[in-house]
């Protein structure tokens, strides 16, 4: 359960396999240079609970230096490549990184180590901070791989396990980092979601695994160490596209994916001739989450690929988990399952927990302990006001009378018009099933005389088609499947929408944009 274990057993075995060019590692090679990496943070002056920060690119490193960080104890920290030079140093201040791993491939690199954004906030931090280039050489850095060879192959004499600390998403203000405490458990130790892997998704050495979004969010990691842990092998892909995924499927056989709903939006608009000409036979289990999907959408790619989709609901801060399969969806449509980890509560603005079929704010009761760093006020407003180890993600949603949970929006997107409560998730959920919607996001603007409106702004799958009319046939679609109060007064148009990769609308930038005015 660990991969110095399969290391051993199986040293040629494929751990590591970038789908576009190829390049591949075993597992003999991932421990080699794990145990390496390990060495050489030791020789840094890194200690067990110290911190590292990683801005870079999808590549073959990636895993590896996460896996070094785990071998000595480390708390590792990866930060989203589309991030500017500012908000980047933010993180590596913020979490005090000791250690910072970078790739020329990331657009804010370069300006970063140009400037003195690393010590603003803490004094000396750029003399302090070790900058290391992965890959391509970058001036003002030192070289990791040259570095890394220079170490011994061997453990460190006082592995432990280490742990990521990935900052949120920050949708709704500035991301911040979710702490837990060390485990103190053996670096060889299997990892906390293996038995999911294995039970709910069927997980073996044999499992080809596609990971089709960047690294730095929190379950593409989770995911690709934990498929370590048992042996499988892990495919990356440098950047999704709908026909270089369907493409890495055919080659690499791959049997498990992990996807965004988004994802499944842009393969259903691919031409259905191009679509049916990969060959998607290979694939057991696909997991979806990170945003809830639109019904129609989801049954669209069952009809499409079988009862292969698995989904489950959670946060970065591990409190808990729900699972629900195909076979369950299509008997509880929309539901994102039942609690396999935590114990799910639904409770009023006041806490007092609610009945099934009444709408509240989403609880999970559970014994791990997490802390937003450095914002106790953060982590007290996740917390139930009655009952420490209940914690909520921000979602509201309903649970049914066998325990299953469907999700209705953020509680913090929800609309008050004229004292009604709407959610835009069901509004952009019908939205992104026209045929000339690409992506769509809703949320209040003001009104005089209601407090707020409903306001959409869309982006046209033909951008050429952009104007009065498509707004109006839009807005009628709406009228014609919801009731009147939820249709947008009004809709612009945008481009391109600022949707991350990991499935996460930012409608924080868009929505001020009209309440700054």
């Amino acid at each position: 359960m660990h991969p110095s274990t399969h290391a051993l057993e199986r040293p040629n075995a494929v751990a590591i396999i970038m789908a576009a060019s190829g390049e591949s590692v075993s597992y003999a090679q991932l421990d080699q240079r794990s145990n390496q990496g390990a060495q050489l943070f030791r020789s840094l002056g890194l200690g067990v609970g110290e911190s590292i920060a990683l801005w870079m690119d999808n590549n073959a490193s990636y895993l590896e230096i996460c896996w070094a960080a785990h071998r000595a104890g480390l708390y590792f920290t990866p930060i989203p490549s589309h991030l500017t030079a500012s908000e980047a140093a933010y993180i590596v201040n913020d979490c005090g990184a000791k250690v910072l791993l970078v790739s020329a491939q990331v657009n804010g690199v370069s300006e970063l180590l140009q400037s003195n954004l690393l010590d603003s906030e803490l004094e000396d931090k750029l003399n302090s901070l070790k900058v290391y280039a992965v890959g391509q050489p970058l001036a003002n850095t030192r070289d990791w791989q040259s570095e890394r060879d220079q170490q011994a192959v061997q453990c460190i004499s006082d592995e432990t396990a280490g742990q990521h600390m990935v900052y949120s998403s920050g949708t709704t203000g500035r991301p911040k980092g979710i702490w837990t405490p060390l485990s103190g458990a053996a670096a060889d130790a299997p990892l906390s979601f293996v038995p999911m892997l294995e039970q709910q998704y069927g997980v073996t050495k044999q499992t080809i695994y596609l990971s089709p979004t960047p690294l730095y969010h929190a379950a593409p990691l989770v995911y690709c160490m934990n498929l370590h842990s048992i042996g499988g092998t892990v495919v990356i892909l440098d950047k999704f596209s709908p026909a270089t995924f369907m493409a890495a499927v055919e080659q690499y056989k791959v049997n498990c994916t992990q996807m965004v709903p988004t994802m499944f939006v842009r393969l259903l608009k691919l031409p259905v001739e191009e679509r049916e000409s990969f060959d998607h036979s290979s694939l057991q289990t696909v997991v979806h989450a990170a945003a809830p999907c639109p019904v129609p959408i989801k049954q669209q790619m069952i009809d499409w690929w079988g009862p292969v989709l698995s989904e489950f609901y959670g946060g970065s801060e591990g409190i808990g988990a729900t699972f629900i399969s195909s076979q369950e969806w299509l008997q509880r449509r929309g539901s994102v399952g039942r609690a396999v980890r935590g114990i799910l509560h639904v409770c009023d603005d006041h806490g007092v927990e609610q009945s099934a079929g009444e709408i509240g704010n989403v609880y999970f009761e559970s014994e791990l302990v997490f802390e937003y760093h450095n914002d106790p006020t953060k982590t007290q407003e996740a917390r139930h006001p009655e009952y420490a180890n209940w914690s909520t993600l921000g979602d509201v949603g309903y649970l049914d009378q066998d325990g299953y949970l469907y999700l209705t929006d953020r509680k913090s997107f929800m609309i008050i018009s004229g004292g009604v409560n709407i959610y835009p998730q069901e509004i952009e959920n019908l939205l992104v099933t026209h045929p000339k919607v690409a992506d769509a996001a809703v949320f209040g603007v003001p009104n005089e005389d209601f407090g707020e409106e409903v306001k959409a702004v869309v982006q046209a799958l033909d951008q050429d088609l952009v104007g009065a009319a498509l707004e109006a046939e839009l807005i009628d679609f709406c009228k014609q499947n919801l009731s009147s109060i939820k249709a947008p007064k009004s809709i612009d148009f945008e481009a391109q929408l600022p949707r991350m990769d990991n499935g996460k609308l930012y409608k924080k930038k868009l929505r001020e944009r009209y309440w700054n005015q």
